[in-house]
């Protein structure tokens, strides 16, 4: 068991607080194969990372921004197999309004439609890949929810599944707690914390505006 304190928290979006891995990986691969692209190297960089950046790594000699809107408007409309993560609501539900967001690597319209597809709230605080120049794991995406809240970035602890998110947030000079639901735990080697399933956080009250975490 690991106990945090902090006065914030920030989610990542896609295998945090909902799983929408198989709808991800079916449209990027659908793209590959529209494309000529090799779905399986798509693949082994698509998570936790821009859209526009995958596309301008594997495929440079297309329109990323045309292609962006192509694959992140077919993501929004298929939602076969998206589901809610288990005990994301109840762990979003202990956390005051003000003192928790989601930072994706969704374009906004992208993550808002996941988050009420899975009834979930849309925080006021939603970093996307609209709203930075630099995406995960670059620190920027992490440290704008942090501004965006009013904390300092110490004061933050990052839920995250993927690798880039966990540099990006570990960048940033924040605690991070990384989930097994995308990568297995040996990719996630250099979070704090290791978890399979959100119901292992619980976040208690550490002082008027400071929780304490506890991990395991």
């Amino acid at each position: 068991m690991k106990i945090f304190q902090c006065s914030a928290i920030l989610f990542d979006l896609d295998g945090v607080l909902v799983d929408s891995t198989r709808s991800v990986d079916r449209q990027w691969r659908l793209w590959a194969e529209r494309k000529g692209v090799d779905g399986d190297k798509v693949i082994a960089i698509a998570h936790g990372v821009r859209t526009i950046e995958v596309i301008r790594f594997v495929a440079p000699h297309l329109d990323a921004e045309s292609e962006v809107r192509e694959i992140e408007s077919r993501e929004a409309e298929d939602t076969d197999g998206v589901e809610i993560m288990s005990g994301a609501v109840d762990l979003v539900r202990t956390i005051p309004e003000g003192h928790w967001g989601v930072v994706t690597s969704g374009t906004r319209d992208l993550a808002s439609a996941r988050l009420r597809f899975g009834g979930l709230p849309v925080p006021k605080v939603l970093v996307t890949a609209d709203d930075v120049v630099n995406g995960k794991p670059h620190p920027e995406p992490y440290l704008k929810g942090a501004r965006l809240l009013g904390v300092e970035p110490t004061e933050c602890l990052v839920i995250e599944d993927a690798p880039a998110g966990i540099q990006s947030a570990r960048a940033g000079r924040m605690k991070v707690v990384g989930i097994t639901s995308t990568y297995p735990e040996s990719q996630l080697s250099t979070a704090d914390a290791v978890v399979r399933k959100l119901s292992q956080i619980q976040v208690g009250r550490d002082g008027a505006s400071r929780f304490a975490v506890s991990v395991g």
